[in-house]
């Protein structure tokens, strides 16, 4: 059974760089950084940087998506600092919008907000 989202692991090709990236992206530092991993507590789910890309396709192979509130402000924030969106915003039902971005790193990186 599943209970939440707990770990989001992106590969990354330059740990250093995804690290400084995901910092300014998030506004938090990492709490775990060795040259082999490093982890983000997004709020209580890690947001994990493994540099090691042996068998890995850079792209869109799965999608998780981030609450955040609001996403205008974290799309714009994004493109700022290198993303590009892969899907626009939009409205899927109420309140709720959607939208992906791909970090320079190839990752696409799913962004939801409202109830």
């Amino acid at each position: 059974m599943f209970n939440k989202l707990r770990t989001v692991i992106y590969h990354v090709n330059d740990l250093q760089n995804a690290k400084a990236w995901y910092s300014q992206l998030t506004g938090i530092k990492p709490y775990f950084d060795e040259v082999f991993y490093v982890g983000f507590d997004i709020n209580g789910c890690e947001l994990g940087l493994d540099p090691d890309t042996t068998n890995i396709q850079s792209g869109n192979n799965a999608v998780a998506y981030w609450s955040i509130d609001d996403i205008h402000i974290a799309i714009e924030k994004a493109i700022a600092i290198g993303a590009t969106v892969v899907s626009p915003i939009q409205n899927v039902g109420g309140t709720i919008e959607v939208a992906i971005i791909k970090d320079p790193f190839g990752n696409h990186i799913g962004l939801i907000t409202g109830a």
